[in-house]
């Protein structure tokens, strides 16, 4: 007779196997649910976790047994294992691809010795935090002292509150953080604060390290983010699942970083889209954030001077709390923001530079004077494109249905989608045209004519192409703060997040391509990234009087800019609001985008069109709108045809109660289309 104890285990199955729950195994001895297994899955030898719930094998099946039990590491909480289920289940994906994909990597490699070894040294080295001084603490503002007050009378025990932080660019969100950070360590809590993308993490961190990692008590503050090496990721994982780490600092993977005595999270700048996950399991971590505050008994606060326009809703409809932050630290004003209409500058022929005579006198007069500018173009490389007036040619990518950008630094043109690269040709690869020139403007191209405009200032660009190497991004952080550069040329990079102090001037020099854009989103991040890219002007409250920003666009009359030259988020906030209710749009209807990748647009096409007859003879389907496939905007990558059709609901229980049926067929209608490479399935999605 087999005394061996069937046991449920998540495992990362291969992606549309069908298998995307839990599978059976046999254990010698009874394991807690979230215990951390190595499993036999096929020929291979995987890491499994024991997950919550009775196994319930078929009798004519033979089970495997668990091959080992790594005991070193505790069993991760029913609560972490509630947010992974939920994950998996509303996001449409597997749950052992979920509950495995956020784990670290190393974790995988280790055996149990290996692990115990591991944990051994970190309780060793962290056994006795060192002292140091009491930190100093900023006097609180009006405003800051009043969201205090109200954040304690929501974080009562037994109250989990989600709190939309609605503070202008410099007013002093982060403080309130720190101190909501301070009242939930005091109380032997744990925080979790996530920031949008990795470049803004070692900012925050070093605030969060002066502020706590000193003192009679000094905290440990890990980060975890997809730029730590494995074990670096192993060692701050293991440091918040232990206990031992007090605050986690991270990008969206945090989320779902294991903390036994979670008490506060922290989402800033949460409209951001960097927190939706692009490629697997596509969850929003903000999202989850708010679900996961709710299951641990946790406060959330989402932070933003922009936020999203979902929050913005939630909030207006009473579900979220809104807190603001209407005024600047210092009373600084913020800085007035004006138009250069494009339309009335003289059209002189051969002339393409980007910087109106306007935009020139406003940065030389800050040259002068000894002050800062950051001048932002979201495009990098020094033009979109090459071109031959003689025939007409363009440097497109071979492979994409996209244009490879010229970059003079290296001589190359490079697809920033396949990342295709070949040097540029001596002349027009048709013709011969000796006379092949850039058309359109990036970051390259900027920072030149800029240095042309202002002989002798010092010119510095920020951007994807300028920071590949370690350390080079900060490294050049450090000059702008030291004052060893007169005008900062950057894309989005540098348009949020940072605290420069000696900025009085930031131009937008080329905003208006997402004012008509066919994503219905566009406006909304233009909005919030301008908003953005406005803060990082005046934050001295010394210089704020002369802080200025200036937009240079050919629709001036556009609402959008003026909203933006009255820093009124509320007013924009409400027009959009009110044309997506009109239009049925988010956050009044709720969708999923299904793609398909295939060798040919027409197999990409068909497969969606079986999908979308599929999903009309699902039981509710009556209520979804479901679209025809169209091309992606960048319709081929990489030489993959990518296709996508959206799927409308009026209610999201609606659409979920579609969304798990239709996805078990879709694993088996691929089956029947030989040409589609891969398919996924994008809930709530940003992108369209």
């Amino acid at each position: 007779m087999d005394d061996r104890l069937p046991v449920r285990v998540a495992v990362d199955a291969p992606q549309h196997s069908g298998l995307g729950g839990a599978l059976d195994y046999l254990s010698e001895r009874t394991l807690s649910p979230g215990t951390l297994v190595r499993a036999p899955l096929g020929r291979r030898e995987v890491t499994g976790i024991v997950w919550p719930g009775d196994a319930d094998p078929e009798p004519s099946v033979a089970l495997k047994p668990v091959a080992a039990v790594l005991d070193a590491v505790p069993p991760l909480s029913a609560r972490w294992c509630e947010l992974v289920d939920f994950a998996a289940s509303y996001y449409q994906r597997g749950l052992g691809e979920v509950a495995l994909s956020v784990l670290p990597p190393e974790l995988r490699k280790l055996d149990d010795d290996q692990l115990a070894q591991r944990v051994a040294r970190l309780r060793k080295a962290w056994a006795v935090p060192p002292a140091g001084p009491v930190p100093a603490r900023p006097e609180l503002t009006p405003d800051q002292a009043a969201a205090l007050a109200r954040l304690g009378e929501l974080s009562a025990p037994g109250q989990a509150p989600v709190v939309l932080l609605h503070g202008l660019t410099g007013s002093g969100k982060t403080e309130v953080y720190l101190r909501a950070a301070e009242d939930a360590l005091a109380a032997g809590r744990q925080v979790l604060v996530l920031v949008p993308e990795i470049n803004l993490t070692p900012q925050l961190e070093a605030r969060f390290a002066e502020r706590f990692g000193a003192g009679p008590a000094p905290k440990r503050i890990v980060s975890l983010h997809s730029g730590l090496t494995p074990a670096q990721r192993l060692k701050n994982w293991l440091a918040a699942h232990l206990g031992l780490a007090d605050l986690v600092l991270g990008t969206r993977m945090a989320v779902f970083a294991p903390l036994p005595r979670l008490g506060l999270i922290v989402v800033d700048e949460e409209h951001d889209p960097s927190y939706k996950q692009q490629e697997g399991a596509r969850y929003s971590a903000r999202d989850l954030a708010v679900y996961r505050g709710k299951l641990e008994g946790a406060c959330v606060v989402l932070g933003s001077a922009t936020p999203s326009l979902e929050s913005w809703q939630r909030a207006e409809q009473g579900r979220y709390e809104r807190l603001t932050l209407a005024h600047r630290v210092g009373n600084g004003a913020l800085p007035a923001v004006r138009l250069v209409d494009m339309n009335l500058l003289p059209k002189a022929p051969g002339v393409t530079t980007l910087l109106s005579p306007q935009l020139v006198g406003a940065l030389a007069r800050r040259v002068e004077r000894g002050e800062q500018s950051l001048v932002f173009l979201n495009r990098r490389g020094y033009a979109p494109v090459l071109h031959c007036g003689a025939c007409g040619w363009k440097s497109d990518c071979p492979h994409c249905s996209a244009w490879r950008v010229f970059h003079k630094v290296d001589r190359t043109l490079r697809c920033h989608h396949c990342g295709f690269t070949q040097a540029v040709p001596r002349a027009c690869p048709d013709c011969g045209n000796l006379d092949i020139a850039p058309l359109g403007r990036g970051t390259e191209r900027l920072e030149e004519q800029l240095a042309e405009a202002l002989p002798g200032a010092r010119v510095a660009r920020i951007d994807a192409d300028s920071t590949k190497t370690k350390g080079a991004l900060e490294a050049q952080l450090s000059a702008v703060h030291a004052g060893d550069v007169d005008v900062l040329v950057g894309t989005q990079m540098v348009a949020k997040g940072h605290d420069f102090r000696r900025i009085t001037l930031v131009a937008a020099v080329s905003p208006d391509n997402a004012l008509f854009s066919s994503d219905f989103r566009a406006p909304e991040r233009l909005f919030a990234l301008l908003m953005q890219a406005a803060g990082r002007a005046g934050r001295d409250a010394a210089q704020a009087d002369r802080s200025e920003m200036v937009v240079q666009t050919w629709h001036p009359t556009h609402p959008l800019y003026a909203a933006l030259q009255r820093h009124d988020f509320k007013a924009f906030a409400d027009s959009q609001l009110k044309e997506r209710s009109m239009a049925g749009l988010p956050p009044f209807s709720h969708l999923a985008l299904l793609r398909a990748e295939a060798r040919t647009a027409q197999a990409a096409r068909e497969f969606l069109q079986a999908a979308a007859t599929l999903a009309e003879q699902i039981p509710g389907a009556r209520e979804l709108l479901i679209y025809p496939p169209v091309p992606h905007h960048i319709a081929r990558v990489a030489n993959v045809e990518r296709m996508q059709m959206l799927v409308e609901s009026p209610t999201r229980g609606t659409l979920q109660r579609v969304l798990r049926p239709w996805v078990d067929e879709l694993t088996r209608l691929k089956s029947q289309h030989k040409g589609v490479m891969r398919w996924a399935l994008d809930v709530d999605p940003l992108a369209i």
